[in-house]
């Protein structure tokens, strides 16, 4: 079954330019052109990524990505013709799992895409016995991660990027190898989505994520799991 890519995005030409590539590479493609409209199909119509535009008529891009992230973890790249550094970073924060800046190669768009739609199957395909990290218990086969006995609501490369731990114990781990192993081989990424996403893993494993003693940062070489 094909992969479905809803498009949100408020410029028809940019948009049915995209679709005619991802189309082109086998995807079923849905587009909206408002931010209302494109909440309510990503809403509605269970795609399994979104391409956000952030700058729409009526809702912009950070506000549709917040409701989407109420009821859904599904991968959202943010395609902005902004260059601040914030917009990014706000994306980032907001729950957005990449970002492209216009004007942007359909190379580029399409490695993102792959990456960011390869990473839930792989997930899937690959259940193993139980895993536990101090008082954190990953459940492969269900991908459920718990608490003290209480489920924890991660996004899906949260849960990903805490096995890639699990599973390598006694290795300090970069930046760079998380980008690679978790956000896909041939990701085009920006290391500061590395830093986001282990901030917000942070904040829902740790009991004091200022002080972390689960997932430890070993300052210019990358991550470790706590003793």
């Amino acid at each position: 079954m094909p992969k479905k890519v809803l498009i949100v995005e408020d410029e028809k030409a940019i948009s049915d330019i995209i679709m005619f590539n991802l189309k082109r590479e086998g995807y079923e493609v849905m587009q909206a052109l408002t931010g209302p409209d494109g909440l309510k199909m990503a809403l509605e119509n269970e795609p399994d990524i979104v391409l956000l535009d952030i700058m729409l008529p009526e809702m912009d891009g950070f506000e549709v990505l917040t409701k989407i992230r109420e009821t859904s973890e599904v991968p959202v790249i943010m395609v902005t013709a902004r260059e601040e550094e914030c917009d990014k970073v706000l994306g980032l924060e907001t729950g957005a799992d990449d970002y492209v800046t216009k004007p942007f190669s359909m190379v580029e768009l399409l490695a993102r895409v792959k990456a960011n739609t390869r990473r839930t199957v792989s997930a899937i395909k690959k259940p193993e016995t139980s895993m536990k990290i101090g008082d954190i218990l990953i459940d492969t086969e269900a991908q459920a991660v718990m608490k003290n006995d209480a489920p924890l609501d991660l996004t899906q490369r949260e849960y990903e990027i805490i096995l890639y731990f699990a599973k390598n114990p006694t290795k300090v781990i970069s930046r760079e190898e998380l980008m690679e192993k978790v956000w896909g081989y041939d990701y085009y990424g920006d290391l500061r989505a590395v830093d986001v996403a282990m901030r917000r893993l942070r904040e829902k494993i740790e009991d004091d994520p200022s002080e972390p003693k689960l997932i430890i940062t070993k300052r210019g070489v990358g991550y470790y799991l706590g003793k």
